[in-house]
């Protein structure tokens, strides 16, 4: 009762997903190094464990799928999608509920698999591949989500909205380099995808390097720090001051030497509208 996304792009392996289903985030996906599994419709937790492994011994997603399948007398009744370095695979069983299916496809160093299950049609699977082919140059993570996106706006899952979440991990990436590149749910929510998509862009605020870089100077340097007295951060040191108002904030991953990150002076804007000019 899902509609997905398991995707590659170079290193990086993720799955986004979404369901009337409590706290899909929980049941759904899987990523390691060596690849991304999404498990539903009637879904056996253990592929994910058995298709990681396998993919882990260099076996190819398709083979992979095959073998797991072949093996599970249930898998009439389930749906999975798996990438792996080798490419990707889906697979829908006969008697899953329709409309169900899937498609995947591989480009260069990319690969995906789109499933989905009672579903309103199979433009939803359409809309996702459309939105995961046209978001190319984007952050691996956000495509993911659009995709996500795309399938909601063309009906997703029939029996309306609960939950959705994001698994992603890529080498180097997140917190203190932990390759974990996003792992956040919505486990029970009205309009769980635009809640998804929003928490991605926190974490973009919070764990994100900095962007476009204003120098701290001018009419600039003076708005900042009168907005950072306001706050109650006044010292000499500007530099100083904006640092101890983004630790509190939990904006320290956006700091630099050369002057003030766009998204944070945004949010020093809006927290402080009102107590201090602004330039």
């Amino acid at each position: 009762m899902t509609f997905s996304i398991v995707a590659r792009s170079g290193q990086s392996y993720g799955v986004a997903v979404a369901s009337k289903f409590l706290a899909v985030g929980s049941v759904v996906p899987s990523v390691s190094p060596y690849g991304a599994v999404a498990t539903q419709a009637w879904a056996r937790t253990a592929y994910k464990e058995e298709l990681q492994e396998l993919l882990a011994a260099g076996v190819d997603p398709q083979d992979a799928l095959r073998r797991a399948t072949e093996a599970d007398e249930r898998s009439a009744v389930r749906q999975v999608g798996v990438v792996g370095s080798g490419g990707a695979a889906t697979f829908t069983g006969s008697e899953a509920m329709a409309w169900c299916g899937g498609r995947r496809g591989q480009q260069g160093d990319e690969a995906y698999a789109i499933q989905g299950n009672i579903l309103v049609g199979e433009q939803v699977v359409a809309e996702m591949e459309r939105a995961w082919l046209e978001g190319s140059g984007a952050p691996f993570e956000q495509r993911l989500v659009q995709a996500l996106v795309a399938g909601d706006r063309a009906g997703g899952d029939r029996r309306g909205r609960q939950s959705a979440a994001i698994l992603a991990h890529s080498p180097g990436t997140g917190y203190d380099d932990s390759g974990v590149l996003a792992d956040l749910r919505v486990d029970d929510h009205a309009d769980p995808v635009t809640e998804l998509a929003r928490l991605l862009d926190l974490q973009d605020l919070y764990l994100g390097r900095p962007g476009p870089i204003l120098p701290l100077e001018g009419e600039l340097a003076t708005e900042v720090r009168e907005r950072l007295a306001a706050a109650g951060h006044a010292t000499p040191d500007l530099h100083e001051a904006l640092a101890d108002w983004a630790g509190a904030e939990n904006l320290e991953m956006r700091l630099t030497s050369e002057g003030i990150d766009t998204r944070v002076l945004e949010v020093l804007r809006d927290s402080t509208a009102g107590g201090a000019a602004t330039g």
